[in-house]
């Protein structure tokens, strides 16, 4: 941490420029002594060669909506904003891209590509407020995963400042780009420890013309006849954009049905969702309970799912932690259920789903401190049992201090300094926000 005549001429060199403000204390941590808000590449590239130069630490920051993901520093030296970094590059509809600078919401993307009858295809928690910077430095993606594929498969191109101020390009603006190593899958995930991204090129996808949502609810709560339906429904020529297994508290506060519920859910033409809505019918268990949800009502539910799970914004200060585990795909009904048990046993109040198709299951825990700690150890070693992973994706920077939110370091974590020490050798760049310490 820099000393008091290291603040102030930090303080100094930005008030010439007219980009500096104070950063208020911030229960989730990943602050900065001072905050800048750049508006140009530019301006990003000098800030970080004047910070690399001078050895000042900088935490990067979009809308604030990741804050309490990762990260073992209260404050940084400097708090990268990229707020005010927003719009739109490029965009060419007949190939289907899209050139945007780093901070600009993810919904103001979708709200332009609209008229085009166009849109990103990721789904992001809290849209109006993720920046697509934020969203690609964390991989972050929701339910329909499953249909639309992560970041990784749907950025094509970036631009990266590191942090000597150097400015690079990866990948390209064509989908069919196939020319040397794949560096984007290098950047996205990494939580800004390598470099800030300032640009993303994304392949795009067309609007549906139509949309549904079948929930398919368990009155029995039968685990073993959850999955056999979902192998059912995988093993069919259907293709679901989602199928989401919602634990009962959750099914609960988003459909007022208290039990264990699948979410299908449909995009094409409207006759071929109409086809696929009709085989779930068809292998649709006796006694369970099947309600279904079309366009404009499907748009208001998933409004409401993508604003059910907290963040930055929504909370700072209370006892919640969000996880994210993966697992094999179907272990996903075991690990709800556990986790229920963990939730009665631990005296938590745990909301969660996952995904039947892709592993990847989410859950928001409520409580006292010490119980929710607790409840993460416990989750984490089902988690492992099984040979997946628990990472904690949001949680108070008091409890991150205690709690090793990423987890164990891999057999492998070596490359992963390795990387980090060629690129950002001073360190100056998200210090210990990434797995490791990194």
């Amino acid at each position: 941490m820099i000393i008091d005549e290291g603040l102030s001429e930090i303080k100094a060199y930005f008030k010439e420029l007219q980009l500096i403000e104070e950063d208020q204390h911030h229960p989730l941590g990943n602050s900065g002594r001072v905050r800048v808000s750049p508006k140009t590449e530019e301006e990003i590239s000098s800030f970080l060669s004047y910070a690399n130069t001078k050895g000042h630490s900088l935490f990067i920051m979009g809308n604030g909506t990741k804050r309490g993901y990762g990260g073992l520093l209260e404050k940084a030296d400097i708090l990268l904003s990229l707020a005010q970094y927003t719009g739109i590059v490029e965009h060419n509809p007949g190939d289907m891209t899209l050139t945007v600078k780093a901070g600009t919401s993810f919904q103001e993307i979708q709200n332009y590509l609209a008229p085009y009858n166009q849109k990103i295809p990721l789904d992001p928690f809290y849209p109006n407020h993720a920046t697509i910077g934020g969203i690609i430095s964390a991989n972050d993606s929701g339910p329909k995963r499953l249909g639309y594929g992560s970041a990784r498969d749907n950025v094509i191109g970036l631009r990266m400042v590191y942090p000597d101020g150097t400015l690079i390009t990866s990948g390209g603006k064509v989908v069919k780009n196939v020319a040397g190593y794949d560096m984007n899958k290098l950047f996205i995930g990494a939580m800004g420890t390598l470099g800030v991204v300032s640009q993303v090129t994304l392949k795009l996808r067309p609007i549906p013309k139509y949309e549904s949502i079948l929930f398919v609810a368990f009155p029995e709560n039968n685990l073993e006849e959850i999955q056999s339906f979902a192998v059912k429904v995988l093993d069919s020529m259907i293709e679901p954009i989602s199928l989401e297994i919602l634990t009962p508290t959750l099914a609960g506060r988003l459909t007022n049905n208290n039990q264990y519920t699948l979410l299908i859910s449909f995009e094409d033409v409207k006759s071929s969702v109409h086809y696929q809505e009709e085989v779930i019918r068809s292998i649709t268990p006796e006694k369970t309970t099947l309600t279904s949800l079309s366009q404009n009502e499907a748009t208001i539910f998933w409004d409401r799912f993508y604003h059910q799970q907290p963040n930055g914004i929504t909370n700072s200060s209370s006892t919640v932690a969000v996880l994210k585990i993966g697992v094999t795909n179907l272990d996903v009904i075991k690990i709800v259920k556990e986790t229920e048990l963990i939730g009665d046993s631990c005296h938590v109040s745990i909301e969660a789903h996952g995904s039947l198709g892709t592993g990847l299951c989410q859950m928001t825990i409520r409580g006292a401190s010490d119980d929710v700690v607790f409840a993460i150890k416990k989750i984490r070693e089902i988690a492992v049992h099984r040979g997946g992973y628990a990472i904690v994706k949001h949680l108070p920077f008091s409890l991150r201090k205690i709690v090793n939110v990423w987890g164990d370091k891999s057999p492998y974590h070596f490359l992963f300094e390795g990387i980090k020490q060629k690129i950002d050798h001073n360190q100056i760049l998200n210090p210990s926000r990434f797995v490791g310490g990194i």
